[in-house]
């Protein structure tokens, strides 16, 4: 009883050990961002477990660059999750706090590529986690009948090791990452995700998400949007009093302005091809979001009173995601 209480303020942790063997659909997948020193290959490993009539755990590898992502599906009993910290493992991988193991065979039948490495990552720099406010979903972690749960677990920090896909081998010596992840039963019908943390100053971080939630019988849009400046984290979201000015996004720009009593943020982010990732959609795992990690996010963070500008940046390897119906997230002309 207590366990899958306990976890709400825990959101790194496997969220689903008491549903494992109850039916049902249900999903969890955690984001590994992975961006060497010189940018030339940014990664996105993203291991996770689905739970239906097609149950089975898997570990998607996003090549940003190359604009290709293989998804490497393994039988559900080789999916095993600690129930007292952040530590799972998929078939001989295993992702932790401290880092990655990757060790997956090339397709025998498919074109899916080789994936070896050991990825070492500093001290996750995650959203607060607090008794009222677990983290990045706040009050709404406390919420049974949420579709979509959403987790920050870290803005940014360090990497080492290395990580070969295919032939093409990366040395992440000085290299940047980037964690977050969702579990629930799908992905909300229409939003739109934006992250990067490769500025030209080191330590600055935005992850920004708008969505459309399912609330008892409607909707509402829902946004999720932290800033990481200089050590501080800026929280514009819908329980902190935060509102969105406007929201724009068209085929070739996404733009976003959000505020509250104290700042100002606007986001104006360049869409770019990427590749189609598997996501829960009508009880399966299927090809359906497309993620490019070359979009180049323009960021200007204000102080509202007198109009001082504190941050203008351009953010590189960013992330983005347009996906399903925006009319509830857009402004209406």
């Amino acid at each position: 009883m207590f366990g899958p209480l306990k976890r709400i303020w825990r959101p790194d942790h496997f969220h689903f050990h008491h549903v494992m063997n109850r039916g049902g659909t249900y999903f969890e997948g955690w984001y590994f961002k992975v961006v060497d020193a010189k940018g030339t290959r940014p990664y996105a490993i993203i291991p996770g477990v689905f739970l239906g009539a097609d149950a089975h755990a898997f570990v998607q590898v996003l090549d940003g660059r190359d604009g290709t992502a293989d998804y490497h599906r393994f039988p559900l009993h080789e999916f095993r999750a600690s129930q007292d910290s952040f530590d799972i493992s998929i078939g001989r991988n295993r992702f932790t706090r401290s880092g990655i193991i990757l060790d997956i065979d090339a397709g025998e039948t498919t074109a899916q590529k080789r994936v070896k490495g050991e990825i070492g990552c500093s001290s996750w720099n995650g959203w607060p986690v607090t008794l009222t406010s677990p983290g990045v979903m706040g009050p709404y972690s406390f919420v049974p009948f949420m579709e979509c749960n959403h987790g920050i677990l870290s803005m940014d920090h360090a990497l080492t090791g290395e990580l070969s896909v295919g032939e093409a081998h990366t040395c992440l010596e000085g290299g940047r990452g980037y964690v977050e992840k969702d579990w629930g039963r799908g992905f909300p019908r229409g939003y739109v995700w934006a992250q990067s943390n490769h500025f030209a100053e080191e330590g600055i971080s935005i992850s920004a998400s708008v969505a459309r939630i399912p609330w008892l019988s409607g909707a509402f849009r829902g946004y999720l949007i932290g800033f990481l400046l200089r050590g501080k984290l800026h929280r514009f979201t819908t329980y902190t009093g935060a509102s969105i000015e406007s929201i724009d996004v068209d085929e070739n720009t996404y733009r976003l302005c959000v505020r509250d009593r104290k700042y100002r943020l606007q986001l104006h982010a360049r869409r770019a091809g990427g590749a189609l990732l598997h996501a829960p959609y009508n009880k399966q795992m299927v090809e359906r979001v497309a993620e490019t990690m070359n979009s180049r996010i323009e960021l200007r963070f204000e102080r509202i009173k007198g109009g001082e500008i504190l941050f203008e940046g351009q953010g590189e390897h960013g992330c983005l995601e347009v996906q399903g119906d925006l009319d509830t997230l857009v402004d209406q002309p």
